[in-house]
């Protein structure tokens, strides 16, 4: 290396230039001489939400981790990538580029949640706009352990910038991290605005944060306190479902009545996407590559398990009233596109086909597909604009409904998945019903599976469903075909935080989880 550094030195022709290499340009922004004022500490915390939709998370790699270790979707056909291909099939090794991916992108989010937290001490210009960033970041920061728990399990956690390469931490048992999450997500929920103005749509408010909060105490198996927080979201009437399901899904109806926290894209029009970036730049693409991903006349790489696609209760199967969800939730072969001017054939539908109440054709994913407005050849490859719903109404009244049966109140407990099925453009029969007696808890939870499966599917929460589900014996096979257990349960740590954190392993868990 030091010859390089040498020969480096005499191109240059300066003999002091190791002097020279030690210089820092004092133009160079450093935590030192930026985020002094409020301005600086917005463009701080704009930066999380940059690294939050870029392609490593929400805009692309994010989804993929999280339906591909879910029974909602089943390979395309062969176009699948390995890496992705792995994690579908339970193959996953701790090399595998997109779990990395999500990985990096987190710890990102972390240590620009931690530049903001602690930079805000220093900032007095304006007490409140300070005040409304750290709560975002605090947000965020809650959000990426999380997410990071959820697939890994015990992961290092910072809580301040790291400064010097030397900072490593080890893998911190999950009780600490928990009590992290919720200190920040508390903290959020008593500051962040509960509504924006329009150009600041797309902000996380207090209803995210209590969301969040129940998500978390539910995954930790808390429904008391889970009941708490998602009980204020009810209470604040701010939110209500939408009277037509399929307005959750489409790019004209975003931050509707029924969105609590949605990730922001923009089509500029030129089918351009930031590919392996983290958001940053003006210039850079600011769209979501799901449109392509999954549609059907593109690549098409994920399709609706067989599955997930016969659990929509149906006449054929003895149901008293076919699902009108199910229509909304994936198209099939004959079903209108492009404003209604065209018919999906077989044939435009690249890979594999699926079996619905015996019938074999092709069917794909219609959640968040744009083909709704536009035609074959403008479908065949565009990165879209339709904003990433991330947490919605529907998804707390069931996790309420989840909350109360869990808590003792079964009548409760109906009464949450009834107001769901009431939607006037679903207006499915109330339970009981002749396939979901709710006698029980027992029998009320496989309704809350159920109800949660065919309102939820395919928008990145059935993952986390089963993880809570399996932990509490709830399913007599489990959901997954490979599973194993003391192996499935988590992603494999990624080789790259292996190789390069020496401390990972000194707090007494393994530097790699069990299995791999």
């Amino acid at each position: 290396m030091y010859k390089y550094i040498f020969i480096v030195c005499l191109l240059l022709g300066g003999l002091g230039c190791t002097k020279d290499l030690d210089k820092t340009n004092p133009g160079y922004a450093t935590l030192d001489n930026y985020f002094k004022n409020s301005t600086e500490l917005l463009s701080g915390t704009n930066a999380i939400y940059s690294t939050f939709h870029a392609s490593t998370l929400i805009a692309r790699e994010w989804f993929f981790v999280h339906d591909l270790r879910s029974d909602d979707v089943s390979s395309g056909g062969g176009q699948l990538e390995v890496p992705r291909g792995q994690i579908l099939n339970g193959a996953t090794t701790a090399d595998n580029s997109v779990i990395s991916s999500v990985w990096q992108g987190l710890y990102i989010i972390i240590h620009r949640s931690n530049t903001v937290i602690g930079s805000a001490p220093l900032v007095t210009d304006n007490d409140a706009v300070r005040d409304q960033c750290v709560a975002q970041a605090k947000f965020f920061r809650a959000w990426a352990y999380f997410e990071l728990m959820t697939l890994w399990g015990p992961v290092p956690m910072y809580t301040q910038v790291v400064t010097e390469s030397n900072q490593f931490q080890p893998r911190a048992a999950e009780t600490a991290i928990y009590d992290q999450i919720i200190q920040d997500l508390t903290d959020a929920a008593g500051t962040l605005s509960a509504t924006y103005a329009a150009a600041d749509l797309g902000r996380v408010s207090s209803g995210a944060a209590n969301a969040m909060l129940g998500r978390v105490y539910m995954q930790k198996g808390d429904y008391t306190s889970a009941k708490v927080a998602l009980s204020k979201i009810v209470s604040s009437d701010l939110y209500r479902l939408v009277d037509n399901f399929n307005d959750n899904f489409l790019e004209e109806t975003e931050f509707n009545a029924e969105s609590i926290w949605e990730a922001v894209f923009v089509d500029k029009g030129d089918n351009s996407f930031d590919w392996g970036g983290t958001g940053d730049g003006a210039g850079n693409a600011q769209s979501t590559i799901r449109n392509q991903e999954y549609c059907p006349l593109a690549w098409r790489n994920l399709i609706p398990s067989n599955k997930f696609l016969n659990e929509f209760e149906n006449t054929a199967s003895g149901a008293a009233k076919t699902d009108p969800r199910y229509k909304w939730t994936v198209y099939e072969t004959g079903d209108l596109f492009n404003s209604d001017a065209d018919v999906l054939t077989d044939a435009m539908q690249n890979g594999n086909s699926s079996i619905v109440n015996g019938v074999t054709k092709k069917i794909s994913w219609r959640k968040f597909m744009l083909i709704y407005k536009q035609s074959l050849s403008t479908a065949s490859y565009h990165p879209g604009g339709n904003n990433q719903r991330i947490i919605r109404y529907a998804d707390v009244l069931l996790m309420l409904a989840e909350c109360a049966n869990e808590t003792g109140d079964i009548a409760g407990a109906v009464s949450y998945l009834n107001m769901v099925r009431d939607r006037p453009s679903v207006a499915m029969p109330h339970y009981p019903t002749a396939q979901f007696p709710t006698g029980s808890k027992e029998q009320v939870t496989k309704a809350i599976m159920h109800e949660r499966t065919v309102e939820l599917g395919d928008e990145e929460v059935r993952n986390r469903d089963i993880l809570r589900w399996r932990k509490m014996g709830y399913f007599t096979t489990d959901p997954i075909s490979y599973f194993r257990k003391n192996r499935d349960e988590l992603l494999p740590i990624p080789q790259s935080e292996i190789d390069n954190n020496p401390a990972l392993a000194d707090g007494g868990i393994s530097a790699q989880n069990s299995g791999y």
